[in-house]
């Protein structure tokens, strides 16, 4: 346990920060980054009501205007940052909406300009597994080789039953493929999952967990469920109001994550802090240092780190 926590700078599981530290030798920050994508799920492909959680500023509500360059929004970030951490380097991380959802020509007008920003040592893109094909997957590997990429894949759970309620618009198995379509390719993956979903059990949560830390991403992103205003979810929990994690049960089914995940896979995220001025529910996200000590604390009491019972 001392050995694994030493590795990671006092921390029970590895962190993006120590990852891109001990790559690059410095601090290295993410600069969000609106493209003005939308989502097969907004403009009718699919749906037009988008994941019943999702804002309209699609999981991009801390971006900047998407009339704005790209150039000039990280320059803008990059202020502001600067202002808590110095000098770094940067990924720009395309955020907003889905980022691999355009004609290639464009997406590779948008990687080249964010790349060219100062000090950048690679691209981060989140996007939805619907939205690579073969032409886009054998790109980001040309481009993986030349930079240090990372595709944010959205899962959120491996249950289709909840995927279809919350108006996901794609299945497990479409995730499989999008995801060995990029593994394949050696590129790099991070994939997103949500705690909290209405109608999961524990037990379930914890089984996307499980299936997630078996295929061995180079990262994952765990958040807990926001219900925002103005979104169908909010309607629904308004008219009738279900069971949300309190901050002592999150903390616990996240310790219980960290242990069976694989203990190479780096946890980018452990929660999420959604806009204080729109969020509903559940109102303890919004104190995200508290959930974070709180997380430390438990795996500290717990005298146990990632990894520990992946096996089990």
């Amino acid at each position: 346990m001392s050995a694994f926590i030493k590795k990671n700078s006092g921390k029970c599981y590895l962190t993006q920060n120590d990852y891109l530290k001990n790559r690059f030798g410095q601090k290295v920050v993410k600069l969000s980054v609106n493209a003005g994508l939308s989502c097969p799920n907004r403009d009718g492909k699919k749906s037009t009501g988008g994941c019943t959680y999702c804002s309209a500023s699609l999981s991009g509500d801390f971006s900047q205007s998407a009339d704005i360059s790209i150039t000039n929004q990280l320059y803008m970030q990059k202020e502001i940052l600067k202002k808590k951490w110095g000098e770094c380097l940067y990924i720009p991380y395309f955020q907003a909406g889905s980022n691999t959802y355009a004609p290639l020509e464009t997406l590779k007008k948008m990687y080249s300009e964010a790349l060219s920003f100062e000090n950048t040592v690679g691209i981060s893109i989140a996007t939805r597994a619907d939205c690579v094909d073969t032409e886009i997957a054998d790109y980001l590997k040309k481009l993986s080789e030349s930079t240090y990429l990372t595709v944010e894949l959205g899962l959120q759970t491996i249950h289709d039953k909840t995927a279809c309620s919350i108006n996901r618009c794609h299945t497990y198995q479409d995730f499989l493929d999008t995801y060995r379509l990029l593994k394949e390719r050696n590129i790099n993956i991070c994939v997103h999952i949500i705690n909290g979903l209405p109608g999961e059990s524990t037990e379930m949560m914890m089984q996307t967990a499980r299936e997630v830390s078996k295929l061995k991403p180079h990262s994952v992103k765990i958040h807990m469920l926001h219900i925002i205003k103005n979104t169908a979810l909010a309607k629904e929990y308004e008219a009738l109001p279900f069971n949300l994690l309190t901050l002592e049960e999150y903390i616990a089914l996240i310790c219980d994550q960290i242990e069976i995940m694989d203990e190479n896979i780096i946890i980018e995220r452990v929660t999420g802090d959604g806009d204080k001025r729109t969020l509903i529910a559940p109102l303890w996200t919004a104190n995200k240092k508290a959930v974070l000590n709180g997380i430390d604390k438990e795996l500290r009491r717990r005298r146990t780190y990632q990894g520990i019972k992946k096996d089990l």
